[in-house]
């Protein structure tokens, strides 16, 4: 058994230290109870800006906090780092990589894991952006791919070493493909002026026929507008067959030569075994309203791995920060409400918007009520919303401090390779 002091108090797990599951622990801190937070790393990410460390903007520091260090004053709380295998509901045990451990609620919030729809080729070969060491792993890819373009005699090596494409046009590859298309534009001639950036294409992949499938069309349309502007080709209704780390073969017919794939078409569910069959519905874990998992007693999920279905949000909820928060949020007082053995409150979304910035200046933003716009009043707001939530004040006023300077010298400056990556389709050559 994993040691975590005996008690008398209400054992509740909580599997995951996303922002659900930090916005519960958070709000579990004046109960009688004993919390132990399970998470494979020791810290937290704040997920929306990984794009920016991938692309040079912000060192991972500055979008990362130790959880130990947010939930230090809470009496009774523990954590512990390691993956969690399965869970056994009926025996009320976990099985993790460190040992066991008996709960008496559990809370899974697991969040989501990148979705390559069974392709294996880009599984193997593509950039995912879904954890810190992958968004390391490409910024060191990118400029390493460069490095290799100012050396090579060969044209074609080289034009692929600089080409890069994004496949998904959500948010996530729409503010890739804008930093990308930002570097190209107002930093990287700077720093290889021996190269023609006019060789150089950014390519963004969207199977449906609209960026932002979430959003409405205008935003739709005036990210599309703002992307061109950045030198991105934009090509909709295009999927990507298969990638073998050099040529992305693609539905339509083309083939797209490139080193570098980043993979922002999709996610799924990420949850550990030993949950009942009938309680997994489309890669996602159903739970009622009041999030509690199908067919279970005293199990929940929240965020992105809870799938709660109902007439207006048929498919669940969005895969959403402000989801995971505002139903962390409540189950924190429906554990108080259940051990005082009061009823439970059922989950009602509050949608605040949704948005999503496209380099300098430039934004869209969906505001209940049909408000849409657009351009640099839309940058500031996202931008405003972005900070005050990154979790830490350290962190806020790094990376306030690191947009200013960005902004006023055109400059990123964490170009820097601090470990070389090396592809998949080349590690069997060294």
């Amino acid at each position: 058994m994993i040691p975590v002091p005996e008690t008398s108090l209400p054992r509740v797990i909580v599997i995951g230290g996303g922002f659900a599951g930090v916005k519960l622990v958070k709000n579990l801190k004046k109960l009688p109870i004993q919390v132990v937070l399970f998470d494979r790393n020791n810290y937290h990410t704040f997920q929306p800006l990984l794009y920016q460390v991938a692309t040079a903007g912000l060192e991972p520091d500055s979008i990362a906090d130790p959880l130990r260090k947010q939930l230090e004053l809470m009496k009774y709380f523990y954590f512990r780092m390691g993956e969690v295998y399965s869970v056994d509901t009926k025996l009320k045990v976990i099985d993790t990589e460190i040992g066991q451990l008996n709960y008496d609620y559990l809370v899974i919030a697991t969040g989501s894991k990148t979705n390559y729809f069974g392709n294996q080729s880009i599984m193997d070969n593509a950039f995912p952006l879904k954890q810190i060491p992958q968004a390391l792993d490409l910024r060191s890819h990118i400029l390493q791919n460069f490095e290799a373009a100012t050396i090579t005699t060969d044209p074609v090596e080289m034009k692929s070493r600089m080409n890069i494409a994004i496949v998904g046009g959500g948010p996530t590859g729409v503010e890739v493909a804008g930093a990308l298309g930002e570097l190209k534009k107002n930093v990287l001639p700077d720093d290889y002026p021996e190269l023609d950036f006019d060789q150089m294409h950014i390519t963004l992949l969207e199977g449906a026929d609209k960026l932002l499938g979430g959003m409405s069309a205008s935003s739709s349309n005036r990210a599309l507008k703002y992307l061109k502007k950045f030198d991105v080709e934009v090509k909709l209704n295009t999927l990507v067959k298969s990638y073998d780390g050099n040529v992305a073969k693609l539905n339509v017919g083309d083939d797209i030569v490139t080193h570098t794939l980043i993979w922002a078409a999709g996610v799924e569910g990420n949850f550990p075994k030993g949950l009942p069959e009938t309680a997994i519905s489309h890669g996602r874990i159903s739970v009622d309203h009041f999030n509690q998992v199908k067919d279970t007693e005293n199990v929940f999920a929240i965020g992105d791995i809870a799938l709660m279905q109902d007439e207006i949000h048929p498919k669940g909820h969005p895969m959403l920060a402000p989801v995971a928060i505002q139903q962390g949020d409540l189950l924190a007082k429906n554990l108080k409400r259940l051990i005082k053995k009061q009823p439970l409150l059922p989950f009602k979304y509050k949608d605040k918007g949704s948005m999503a910035t496209i380099g300098r200046n430039k934004a869209v933003v969906d505001l209940p009520g049909n408000l849409r716009f657009g351009g640099f009043f839309a940058w500031l707001i996202w931008m405003f919303v972005h900070l005050i939530s990154i979790i830490g004040f350290r962190n806020r006023i790094i990376v306030f401090s690191n947009w200013v300077w960005n902004y006023f010298t055109y400059d990123k400056g964490t170009r820097l390779i601090i470990r070389k990556f090396i592809p998949n389709n080349q590690k069997s050559t060294k």
